[in-house]
């Protein structure tokens, strides 16, 4: 029955090969100014889950009553002192908080005239014991300096301690560490390299990794047409940067992490060697081509519908979910990957067939009748397995099942209509020789001869191989998908090191802070989480 309705559908389309021929042709004019003028792809990677699922549900409502923390570019400034690094990331903060035409928010946590007045209030109490101590203790150098906060203040501090040591009031030891930071300084300066001098470091000891570093939360104004969305503030966040000098004004590093630059990073490989790439795949499909096929008029008949299909199968999509994501449209991939693979496989059969069978449309009917029916059950089974992508939460994957499935749909009637109608008018020359490569007869005659045995060593294998599936570990973190040595990645990593910084992190939302309490408390318990806070 199903070979028989195959055998006709060839029959007929060898018959009238320029109609169909022509009907493919509007077909794809038509599919492809439809995919012009609708083609569009979202970047927005919050569109790739489902917002039926239940967490997701929870993010979004999340996001809706914290929307300044959704789409941020993290600002992470570091310069060699504390005093550097306040005044590196003020002026950036400065500088970016005027465009409002590329930031919808920029802010700096911590920051500002409250907590540069009230910053003591939220340290934890032996911090601030700490600190008042040593304050105390520099009292009178302090006084020193804020009456003269010049070069010639820090000579008197530097006299006033010696006459200390005098006095015996100090040791000679208190002396080596100031005196060191002093003469550090001065010979880089001497040396024209960059030096710096923290009075903050030489009270305390020494400085806290949370000291040398700034963030600053910007909020772009993002653009979901193009492939990096935030790309354009990122830009405009470096040069502000450059613009400040703030490298050699005061040794500070900029680098950008957050959601937006950790996304943009991930979409920009997608561009990386596009064209380049590009040109290879095809290159590689018309070598595959050629070898399968040996015939110039067969891989034009191959391509030809291959691209037909491509057209059609992208019109189909956009048809259908309107606009692309960034998982969807690898569509395209596997059409031309797996679509080929049916014109070859057709092709292949139609050539052996013309070896024994001159006349052109027979050969193409007995190729029908032998390939039709192993390759209706191929195209089945890979679009059931691109369907099985369907019914999930993740938008994404569910998508791209759609269309891939459909695609394969249409490369196989593509195959089994256009291609023998392309066969026939193009009419290839017959096969003086059998379709096949002589070196590697052996080999099919080996696996011929033993092919029980093959097939009963290979379920031997895979049952062997079946108790290692028990050690089989998903990695569920999408992060270890990205290269460790990108910028946006090296710095969230460096930052989920520090406890401080809380890079990892899960929030949870309470009806009140006095909920809020008791779970932190109850939470506080668990081996896996560190720490708590409430808000």
């Amino acid at each position: 029955m199903l070979k028989t309705i195959i055998v006709g559908i060839v029959r007929f389309c060898t018959w009238a090969a320029w109609p169909v021929a022509i009907l493919a042709a509007g077909l794809c004019i038509v599919s492809s100014i439809y995919a012009a003028q609708h083609f569009a792809i979202t970047s927005d990677v919050s569109q790739l889950i489902s917002t039926a699922a239940p967490w997701r549900q929870r993010e979004v409502a999340f996001d809706q009553a914290f929307p300044h923390r959704a789409q941020l570019i993290i600002a992470v400034v570091q310069a060699p002192t504390p005093e550097l690094t306040k005044r590196a990331a003020d002026n950036l903060t400065q500088r970016l908080s005027g465009r409002s035409n590329q930031f919808r928010s920029v802010r700096q946590p911590g920051s500002g005239p409250f907590f540069e007045q009230n910053g003591f209030l939220f340290a934890p109490t032996e911090d601030v014991a700490k600190a008042m101590g040593q304050l105390t203790q520099a009292r009178r150098l302090l006084g020193v300096l804020s009456d003269d906060p010049s070069l010639r203040g820090v000579m008197k501090v530097v006299a006033l301690g010696l006459a200390g040591v005098r006095s015996g009031r100090a040791k000679l030891d208190d002396m080596v560490r100031p005196m060191t930071m002093l003469s550090d300084t001065v010979e880089s300066v001497l040396n024209g390299q960059f030096a710096s001098f923290s009075w903050r470091v030489l009270l305390s000891g020494k400085s806290e990794p949370r000291e040398l570093r700034r963030f600053i939360e910007v909020e772009p104004i993002l653009d979901f047409a193009a492939l990096e969305p935030g790309g354009a503030a990122a830009r405009a966040i470096r040069q502000a940067a450059v613009d400040l000098n703030l490298a050699s004004e005061f040794g500070a590093r900029v680098r950008l992490t957050g959601p937006v630059a950790l996304a943009d990073e991930e979409f920009s490989t997608v561009k990386e060697n596009a064209a380049l790439n590009g040109i290879l795949t095809i290159l590689a499909v018309l070598l595959i081509l050629w070898l399968a096929l040996k015939s110039a008029r067969i891989i034009i008949a191959v391509f030809l519908t291959l691209m037909v299909g491509l057209a059609v199968t992208a019109a189909l999509g956009l048809m259908m979910v309107g606009a692309f994501n960034l998982i969807s449209v690898a569509f395209a991939v596997l059409f031309v990957g797996l679509g080929v693979d049916f014109g070859i496989q057709f092709s292949v059969r139609y050539r052996s067939e013309r070896h024994n069978i001159k006349d052109l449309r027979e050969a193409l009917r007995s190729a029908a009748a032998k390939a039709g029916v192993p390759l209706t059950l191929a195209a089945a089974a890979v679009a059931a397995g691109f369907f099985s992508f369907f019914p999930t939460d993740y938008r994404g994957l569910s998508e791209l099942g759609l269309i891939a499935g459909v695609g394969m749909i249409v490369a196989y009637v593509a195959s089994i209509t256009l291609l023998p109608a392309l066969l026939k008018i193009l009419n290839p020359p017959g096969e003086p020789e059998e379709v096949g490569y002589k070196a590697l007869a052996p080999v099919d005659r080996f696996m011929e001869r033993h092919r029980i045995a093959i097939v009963a060593l290979t379920g031997l294998i895979a049952l062997a191989g079946a108790p290692l599936l028990w050690h089989l570990r998903f990695d569920f973190n999408p992060l270890n998908l990205k290269s460790p040595k990108v910028e946006s990645v090296a710095t969230f990593l460096e930052l989920r090191s520090d406890p401080d910084a809380s890079a990892n992190s899960i929030e949870i939302l309470t009806p009140s802070l006095n909920d809020a309490t008791a779970l932190a408390k109850r939470l506080t318990s668990l081996p896996e989480v560190a720490r708590t806070m409430t808000l």
